[in-house]
Formats: C-alpha cells, sequence, structure tokens
C-alpha cells in the first residue's frame, strides 16, 4: 500500500484501492495504538465507514473525483464539528457541542476526506504539551516517556504511529511545528488569513490558524491547498495564490538565486547542542546542493512577552466567563493563566498590537533582502511527559509558567508567517529534529517547497517510532 495520502488518494481515484480499505486499516491503527498513546478523543468508526462507503460508490459512478476522496484523517478537538463534542480539552466545554462545522472542517469533507476520530490537545491549548484533566495524557511514539508536544498533540503522535496520514491541527504559538518535530512529522503553518478559523472558539484571534500536520510535505500541500481561500463572514481570511503543488512534488524548486538566511537561535532564544548539531549538519547538506546561505536574522523585541500579552488577554475573552465556575476541575496552571489575562488593562493590549505591528515590520523588511530563513523547529527534542516544560534549554533553566523556550516558533504567528516544520535527522537522544523553514506572507507554496528539498535531501522515510 502506499505510503502518503498523495498516492493513497490518486489510488482510490483509480480504483487501485478501497476507501473502505484504508479507513478500516486506519481504525485498526488507531484502536492498536490508544491503549498506549492516548492520541484520540472521540472514534467515529460506524460513520467514518459509511462515509468510506459512499465514497467507494462514488468511484465507481464516474462522478467528480475530489484531491482527499476516501482518504482517513482526523481533526483536532479544539476545531468545531457539527453534532459532535468540542470540549477544547477541558470539563468546562464537555457537554459542549457545536452547531456547524468549522470551514476547514467543511472544505475537507467537500474533498472527500472521511473523518475517523477528534485528537486530543491540552486544556484550551494553553500549553506545548497535551494532558488534561478530561481525557488524559498522551505519548509520544519514538518514546513513550516522551510528550507528543502541543497543543496539537494528539494531531503530530497519530500522524507519527500511522493512523492517518493528514490531520487537522491549530497554530496559534508553534501548535502544529511543536508536535511536528517532537514526533519526526511535516506541520505547515498557513500565512495568516489563508485558511478560515470560523466558526469556533475565539481565542487568540489575531495569533492562531488551521492548518496540517502530514507524513510528507507533498500531503501538506495538497491539504493546504484544499483548506485554503476566503470565506464569507470570516473577516480574518483573504484570497490567496493557489500553491503550485507540481513544485513540491517534484522537488523542482530551483535554488539558483535563491537567497536564504539561517539562524540557529534568532538571536533570541537558547538551543540544546544535540539539536544545533542536527540543524547545522542539514545547512552543509544543503550548501553541498548548491543553496546560498547566509546566517541573519532581523533585530526584534524578544517575542515571547509580547506573545505573552496577547495571547493572555485574547485567551481570556474566550476562557475567562469559564473560571469562576469550573475553577476547581480546571488542569492545574489553567485557572493561573487565565487570571494572568484578566490582570491586564485594555491600554496594555493595545499597546500590545501596536508593538505586534512594529514587529511584524521588521520580518517585512528582513524578507526583503531574504527570500527564507530556516532555524530549528524547536531548541529541544520531546521532553518527559511528568514535565509541562522542558527543565532546562541549552542548560539554562526554564520559567514553568511564563517560559520563552518556544521562541523559535513564534514570530510566524506575530508576524503572520507561513512556517512549514520538516524532520530533519534524529538527535543524540535518538528523537526526531525538525527544521523550520520561514517565509514572507503569503509565500506559503515557497516553504513547502523547500521544505519536500530538505526531505528528499535528509530521506526520512527509513525512520520509525520504537513505541506505538
Amino acid at each position: 500500500m502506499s505510503t502518503d495520502a498523495w498516492d493513497k488518494a490518486a489510488d482510490v481515484r483509480a480504483g487501485r484501492v478501497s476507501s473502505v480499505e484504508l479507513v478500516t486499516a486506519a481504525l485498526e491503527r488507531l484502536e492498536q495504538t490508544q491503549p498506549e498513546l492516548n492520541a484520540f478523543t472521540q472514534v467515529f468508526a460506524e460513520q467514518a465507514l459509511d462515509d468510506a462507503r459512499a465514497a467507494d460508490d462514488r468511484v465507481r459512478s464516474g462522478r467528480d473525483h475530489p484531491p482527499l476522496l476516501g482518504l482517513p484523517v482526523s481533526v483536532k478537538d479544539h476545531i468545531w464539528m457539527a453534532g459532535v463534542p468540542a470540549t477544547n480539552g477541558s470539563v468546562a466545554l464537555r457537554d459542549f457541542v457545536p452547531p456547524e462545522d468549522a470551514v476547514a472542517v467543511t472544505r475537507l469533507r467537500e474533498a472527500g476526506a472521511v473523518v475517523v476520530g477528534k485528537t486530543n490537545n491540552p486544556e484550551f491549548c494553553y500549553r506545548a504539551y497535551t494532558d488534561n484533566a478530561l481525557y488524559g495524557l498522551t505519548r509520544n511514539p519514538w518514546d513513550l516517556s516522551r510528550t507528543p508536544g502541543g497543543s496539537s498533540g494528539g494531531a503530530g503522535a497519530s500522524v507519527a504511529a500511522g493512523v492517518t496520514d493528514v490531520a487537522l491541527g491549530t497554530d496559534g504559538g508553534g501548535s502544529i511545528r511543536i508536535p511536528a518535530a517532537f514526533c519526526g512529522v511535516v506541520g505547515h503553518k498557513p500565512t495568516f488569513g489563508r485558511v478560515p478559523k470560523e466558526p469556533g472558539f475565539k481565542g487568540w484571534k489575531t495569533l492562531s490558524v488551521d492548518g496540517p500536520l502530514t507524513r510528507s510535505v507533498r500531503d501538506a500541500a495538497l491539504a493546504l491547498q484544499v483548506l485554503s481561500g476566503a470565506a464569507p463572514g470570516d473577516d480574518m481570511t483573504w484570497p490567496s495564490e493557489a500553491v503550485d503543488l507540481a513544485r513540491v512534488d517534484e522537488v523542482s524548486l530551483d535554488l539558483r538565486g535563491l537567497r536564504v538566511a539561517w539562524s540557529a537561535d534568532l538571536g533570541v532564544s537558547p538551543v540544546d547542542d544535540q539539536v544545533r548539531d542536527a540543524f547545522i549538519a542539514v545547512l552543509e547538506v544543503l550548501e553541498g546542493l548548491g543553496a546560498r546561505l547566509e546566517e541573519a536574522a532581523p533585530v526584534t523585541e524578544h517575542p515571547a512577552p509580547l506573545w505573552n500579552s496577547l495571547a493572555l488577554v485574547e485567551g481570556y475573552s474566550s476562557e475567562g466567563p469559564l473560571l469562576e465556575r469550573f475553577r476547581d476541575v480546571m488542569t492545574p496552571g489553567t485557572a493561573e493563566i487565565i487570571e494572568a489575562g484578566a490582570a491586564a488593562s485594555g491600554w496594555e493590549y493595545v499597546d500590545a498590537l501596536h508593538a505586534k505591528g512594529r514587529f511584524t515590520r521588521a520580518w517585512e523588511e528582513f524578507f526583503t533582502h531574504h527570500d527564507l530563513v530556516l532555524t530549528p523547529s524547536m531548541p529541544v527534542t520531546a521532553f518527559g511527559v511528568e514535565h509541562q516544560t522542558p527543565q532546562e534549554v541549552g542548560g539554562r533553566p526554564v520559567d514553568p509558567f511564563f517560559d520563552d523556550w518556544c521562541a523559535l516558533a513564534l514570530p510566524a504567528n506575530l508576524a503572520g508567517l507561513p512556517a512549514t516544520s520538516v524532520p530533519c535527522g534524529l538527535a543524540a537522544d535518538g528523537l526526531p529534529v525538525g527544521l523550520q523553514v520561514m517565509g514572507p506572507r503569503w509565500a506559503d507554496g515557497l516553504t513547502l517547497a523547500f521544505a519536500a528539498l530538505v526531505e528528499k535531501a535528509v530521506p526520512w522515510q527509513g525512520f520509525v517510532p520504537s513505541a506505538g
């Protein structure tokens, strides 16, 4: 059987494999891995098989075959699906059932995808690990004692474990790219405004986007193509150019004349030596292919305090009303985060929005001189499930509450940039390392095309998780 969504979808359309076969295999793999990984919060086995049979009928009828016809996918618990609980990892929302699909889910369905289940996330997506009082702890298939990251941790773990090839996640502060890096899969954070977020939860309105986690770069490009485009009633989306799928699939990016910057730390983040070593090794491979690389990064204020200023207030606007009633059943640390948002004044939020504008302009200026910038996706490999953050990064202790260890991921959220995390090898501890490819706004196709080149130059298919 084919190994990624791109080929499997082609096989379904050509009648070489049935959707029922693919969905059955996904459900069997889900059942096999769920006891150890706990990646899923809900499973829709009966409905998924009904949808798969309908997809096979569509193939036999000769009707139009959309790009993801019959392909099993998953959706993050945070994202709305009509008639299905969207708890956002919280006991406070355990009985909330959205009245309609998020546009992103609608587009997956219209493209023929079959949703097999919803995946776990931390309460209100507030942390970069995945655990909550409602569904419990999700583990990393590479090492069950490690976290898959978060907040799209269930999505990352499920794709790495081979349950589905495509998972729909969200990214407000690295929440697609962190699990992608920790779990050794591809994650794409789209340009802000490219993929609709409505209808859905209102937190992190200026920061968060929906996007795919996948087993290959071309799968991410294919999923992004399906998800992209302005939506009526969503004032945060705009029309966007289509991704050049052929350039991604054929790995035909021309490196000549491409101005590629790189930075191991963006001048703001400590990085573990084993991650830095893996990152530098990939740069050397790229130079051998003819890439013109320059060490450079924009001069900006540190992204973590600015991101916190925005995320805390925007989170409180959504979750604040739940605090008084449900404080005692919230995951440890969640109430404190919500309260911190309540403490901020209106003028402080407005000042943070102005600072976000300055930060964005600094990155826009940087991209007048560079086409892309490469960094490690994360400064560490996956940390232990007993912790909410790594204990130290690059030998420096991490603040367990207002941490800045995700600083390499935050610029893409603050400036609305596209960013692709692609596996680039294993660190000395045997865990995956991700390479982040960032570009200017709307250059999603370029970041994906370059990530495809990295994927080909540093073959990843030979590495498989040891657990799950």
